[in-house]
């Protein structure tokens, strides 16, 4: 038997040890860089969504005279149609929402003395969960809650 003298029988395959170890740090380090920009771009959207919401929310007509401030549905555009810009960036429901697992029942909005160039409306998301891809991780985390305050602008009305 021939042994190749730069080599010592001790040594068999340890650069097969030694990849499998730098692979396995390298691609942790590198699916952990994925998740967390996964998690900022949906923090980020998430943000995005109450804004626009709450800009719809206070450019639309006002469904109740001017001049009457009331709180509830019927003080600006419906409720259903403010969700569904928060979750599919249009009033009326689409199919897949723009962050995925927001659902409309996520959505919060509170008008409060809403008129001609007064009151303000609020929209909050709320209760959203983060799920990891990774399936090593496999775990959620609990977004914050997302809040937007408007001031009315035109309520639909010319003054």
């Amino acid at each position: 038997m021939i042994r190749n003298k730069k080599t010592k029988s001790g040594q068999r395959g340890a650069a097969l040890v030694e990849f499998a170890i730098g692979a396995a740090v390298f691609l942790t380090a590198m699916f952990g860089v994925l998740e967390c920009g996964r998690a900022l771009w949906t923090h980020n959207a998430l943000a995005d969504a109450a804004r626009r919401a709450a800009r719809y929310a206070a450019n639309q007509a006002a469904s109740t005279p001017p001049g009457v401030l009331t709180t509830g549905e019927n003080v600006g555009p419906s409720i259903t149609a403010i969700r569904n810009v928060a979750v599919y960036g249009i009033p009326t429901a689409g199919t897949t929402p723009l962050v995925t697992n927001l659902q409309p029942s996520n959505i919060d909005v509170q008008y409060t003395g809403f008129g001609l160039g007064q009151g303000t409306v609020t929209v909050t998301i709320t209760d959203y969960t983060f799920q990891f891809a990774v399936p090593i991780i496999g775990t959620t985390i609990q977004m914050p809650h997302y809040e937007t305050t408007l001031t009315a602008e035109s309520a639909g009305v010319m003054p």
